[in-house]
């Protein structure tokens, strides 16, 4: 049976699927079917993890803006604040907010003078 010289294509894909798993360890760098199921689940864990990095850094600003409402008493709660912050249109986001808590507590006081209701 003579040679048949074949394409360029699957050498093409196994090379891109490579480069992207130029910094896996053993196995998953050297096999290719080994590394298209580790790029894969990669990519899979990237997607993943995207929306579950948003959600563990919002919970950090969060906890961040309450204990400092706390320990400055500048309110009794993280949600006294939101709610008063809502009601008189002043709008920061929690990023912010938490910002503003950890480097200058200072200036949680000022927010919190402009945002007293007095009822």
């Amino acid at each position: 049976m003579t040679r048949v010289p074949r394409g360029y294509i699957a050498r093409r894909r196994r090379t891109k699927m490579r480069s992207f798993a130029s910094n896996f360890r053993g196995a998953h760098l050297r096999l290719n079917r080994m590394i298209t199921q580790q790029v894969k689940r990669a990519f899979v864990s990237s997607h993943r993890d995207r929306g579950r990095q948003k959600r563990d850094s919002r919970r950090l600003w969060i906890t961040r803006i309450n204990a400092a409402t706390r320990i400055y008493k500048v309110f009794d709660s993280y949600s006294k604040l939101i709610h008063n912050l809502y009601k008189k249109k002043l709008i920061l986001n929690r990023k912010m907010l938490a910002q503003v808590a950890v480097s200058n507590p200072n200036n949680l006081y000022t927010i919190s003078n402009k945002i007293k209701i007095i009822n």
